[in-house]
């Protein structure tokens, strides 16, 4: 349901883009937009998980640095047979958690160190299995 409604999406914010390019350039400027809404979404589509990473000044995070919660994630991802995810921890004072990656083999989850220091380790595997299933 979730690629249906992301073609959807992608697909309308295209049809704008390339009626704009229609309505400034003619049927020049319709190629162009299309050309420039083709690139963009698909620059977006490889790239969505570090575009949002970025954005939350995630850092990724080595066993080592982060053991406990390695362990979390690399048991549920075992558990669902799924491949083990790239790991974040983001340095914030408000609980969050999320999972994003265009598939299981390009995945990445993260979370706050908020949410990791407030949430009990039965709690905060549930926080992450719920993220691993998306």
């Amino acid at each position: 349901m979730n690629l249906v409604r992301t073609t959807f999406l992608l697909a309308l914010l295209t049809a704008l883009f390339v009626g704009a390019g229609y309505l400034i350039g003619g049927s020049g400027g319709m190629v162009i937009a299309f050309l420039l809404a083709a690139g963009m979404n698909l620059y977006a589509y490889w790239n969505s998980d570090q575009m949002v990473l970025r954005y939350y000044r995630a850092r990724a995070v080595s066993e080592r640095e982060q053991p406990a919660f390695h362990r979390i994630v690399r048991q549920l991802a075992e558990r669902a047979q799924v491949p083990m995810p790239r790991v974040y921890i983001i340095d914030s004072d408000q609980p969050n958690a999320f999972a994003t990656g265009r598939n299981a083999e390009h995945a990445a989850v993260a979370a706050t160190t908020s949410i990791i220091r407030m949430l009990s380790e039965r709690e905060l595997r549930g926080v992450m299995a719920h993220e691993l299933a998306h």
